[in-house]
C-alpha cells in the first residue's frame, strides 16, 4: 500500500478533463480476483459493497490482464508504505486437523481470534488505509492512495463465518470441469502450487491431469466465494470511511485485479494459462460528476452494506463491452488526473524514463460518444486493433511441450516455449512458439501448437478449432499481428 501526496509534480498538467483535475485517486487492486461479482452477473456471490461501487461507476466487462507480458513499470515516491506483518505467515501451518496437528492447507477458514494478534492481513490493510485517509483529510492534501487486498489469493484463509453464506450443497462444479479433448498439452497448467498444500497432497491426485474429487472441488469453490465476500466487507469498510472523511465527492475510485483464477474450468486450478478465467478481471471507475452526477459535500455515497443481511442487487451505472487491457490503467489515470499522458514506449525502452504500453480508455466513458466512435473509427486510437476492433494481448511461458512440475512457474532460464494470446470480442487465438530466454526472442516460424475459440458459440473456450483448415486465412492475418 502506498500514498503519494505529490501526484504529478514533475509532469506538466493538461486541460483534457477539467471536471476531474485536482481530484484524489483511491486505487484498489485485488490479488487473484476473477469477476465473480454480482455486478458482473454472478448469481451466487454476495458482494453488495463492490456492487454498490459498480452502481456508481463505469464497469468494463471485457478487461484483461497481460500475464507475463513484460510491461514498463512506473514507480512513484510513496509515503508510509504498509505491509501487514502477518502476511509473512501466509505459508505457516495454521489449520488444526482432526489429529490435533497443524497443517498448511489450501482451504482454511479460521477463527480470527486465534490468529496472530487476532487479525488477518486484509483487515490490517483496511485499518491502515482508513488511517491514511484521515491523515490526508487533516492535511487537506490531494492524494493517490493504492490499497492492495490479498484475498482471494491462496491459501484461502478467511473468517470462518463467511462459510454460512455458501452452504456446500449450493455450490456447483465448474460448467466444464474436464480437460478439453483438443487442448494442446503445452497449454495445460497442472496447478502445482495447490498440489503442495497439505490438504491437496493428502488426496494423492495423479499428475498432471488429476482430477480432484468432486467434493473437494466444491470445497475450493465454496472457499473462493467466501473469500470474495470477506474481501467485499473490507472494500465496504474502506469506501464507508471515504464517506465519513467527506472525500467521496472529490475522490475517483478505481477497482480492479491483477488477474483471474481457474476454479476447475478445463480441469485446471490457479492462474497459469491464457484462458479467460485466468486473464479476465473486474475493472470499474467511479468518477464524481462523470460516472455519476456531481456529489454534494457530506453526501453518503457508499454506506456500508452487510453481506449477511443485504439482499437487493445493484447494477452498474454504465457498462462498456469494449475489450480493454490493464496496461491502459496508467495512461487512463494520468488523463483523469489532468496530467500529461506519457508517450508510447519504443520497442526497446530501457533507456526511457517514462512511457506507457497502453492507451487511455477515457473515450469509452460516455456511452453516446462510444457509439459515435464505433461508427466512425471502430477501434479509435488504441494501439492494439484487429480488423478495426480493440484486442487484448497476454502471454504465458512453458518449459516444455508437455506438463512438467515447473510448467506453471518456470524460471527464466528454463523457458523454451511462449504462448502468445490475443482476445477480441469474437475470438481468443493463441500460438505457442519457440522462445529463447537468453535474448527474449520468439520464433514465430516454429509454432508448437495453437488454439482458436469462437466466443459466440464457445464462450467457455472448450472446443479448440485451430486445426480447422478453413480458417487458414485468419491465422495468417492474426499471426502477422502477433509478430509485431
Amino acid at each position: 500500500m502506498g500514498v503519494s501526496s505529490e501526484m504529478g509534480r514533475e509532469m506538466k498538467p493538461t486541460v483534457v478533463l477539467s471536471r476531474t483535475n485536482g481530484m484524489n485517486i483511491l486505487f484498489i487492486v485485488v490479488d487473484d480476483l476473477r469477476p465473480v461479482l454480482g455486478c458482473y452477473g454472478d448469481k451466487l456471490v454476495k458482494s453488495p459493497n463492490i456492487d454498490q461501487l459498480a452502481s456508481r461507476s463505469l464497469v468494463f466487462s471485457n478487461a484483461y490482464a497481460q500475464g507475463f507480458h513484460p510491461i514498463t513499470v512506473m514507480t512513484i515516491h510513496t509515503v508510509g508504505p504498509f505491509h501487514p506483518f502477518i502476511l509473512q505467515l501466509k505459508s505457516m501451518k495454521m489449520i488444526r486437523g482432526k489429529d490435533g496437528k497443524l497443517y498448511a492447507n489450501l482451504v482454511c477458514p479460521v477463527d480470527v481470534t486465534e490468529m496472530p494478534k487476532g487479525t488477518l492481513p486484509d483487515i490490517q490493510s483496511t485499518e491502515e488505509a482508513i488511517r491514511l485517509l484521515n491523515v490526508m483529510k487533516a492535511k487537506k492534501q490531494k492524494f493517490f492512495l493504492a490499497v492492495g487486498y490479498h484475498k482471494p489469493h491462496i491459501p484461502l484463509r478467511y473468517p470462518q463465518e463467511f462459510l454460512k453464506l455458501y452452504p456446500l450443497e449450493n455450490i456447483p462444479l465448474a460448467p466444464d470441469p474436464w480437460v478439453p479433448e483438443k487442448l494442446p498439452s503445452v497449454a495445460y497448467n497442472p496447478w502445482t502450487d495447490i498440489r503442495r498444500r497439505d490438504d491437496v497432497e493428502a488426496l494423492n491426485v495423479s499428475f498432471p491431469y488429476g482430477p480432484l474429487p468432486e467434493e473437494f472441488q466444491r470445497q475450493i469453490r465454496q472457499s473462493y466465494y467466501a473469500a470474495v465476500s470477506y474481501l467485499d466487507v473490507q472494500v465496504g469498510l474502506l469506501l464507508n470511511a471515504l464517506d465519513n472523511a467527506g472525500l467521496s465527492n472529490n475522490t475517483m475510485v478505481v477497482f480492479t485485479a491483477d488477474h483471474g483464477w481457474s476454479l476447475g474450468e478445463h480441469g485446471e486450478w490457479a492462474k497459469y494459462s491464457n484462458f479467460d478465467v485466468a486473464t479476465r478481471v473486474p475493472l470499474m471507475f467511479y468518477v464524481p460528476g462523470m460516472t455519476t452526477s456531481s456529489v454534494s459535500q457530506g453526501t453518503r455515497v457508499f454506506p456500508y452494506l452487510d453481506p449477511f443481511s443485504h439482499t437487493a442487487g445493484s447494477v452498474p451505472q454504465g457498462q462498456s463491452k469494449k475489450v480493454v487491457e490493464l496496461v491502459s490503467l496508467f495512461p487512463t489515470l494520468a488523463e483523469l488526473a489532468g496530467l500529461q499522458v506519457p508517450p508510447a514506449c519504443p520497442e526497446m525502452s530501457f533507456h526511457v524514463a517514462l512511457c506507457t504500453e497502453g492507451t487511455s480508455i477515457i473515450r469509452y466513458f460516455n456511452a453516446s460518444e462510444e457509439k459515435e466512435q464505433e461508427e466512425k473509427e471502430g477501434c479509435g486510437d488504441t494501439a492494439r486493433c484487429f480488423n478495426g476492433e480493440p484486442a487484448a494481448l497476454s502471454q504465458y511461458p512453458r518449459p516444455a511441450d508437455t506438463p512438467q512440475w515447473n510448467s506453471d512457474k518456470p524460471k527464466l532460464k528454463d523457458i523454451r516455449i511462449m504462448g502468445y494470446s490475443m482476445r477480441t470480442i469474437d475470438y481468443r487465438y493463441t500460438v505457442w512458439v519457440q522462445f529463447d530466454p537468453k535474448n527474449f526472442s520468439a520464433n514465430f516460424e516454429d509454432v508448437h501448437a495453437g488454439e482458436l475459440y469462437m466466443m459466440e458459440t464457445d464462450p467457455n473456450q472448450d472446443y479448440n478449432i485451430y486445426n480447422n483448415t478453413s480458417h487458414g486465412w485468419f491465422f495468417k492475418k492474426i499471426l502477422g499481428f502477433l509478430k509485431h
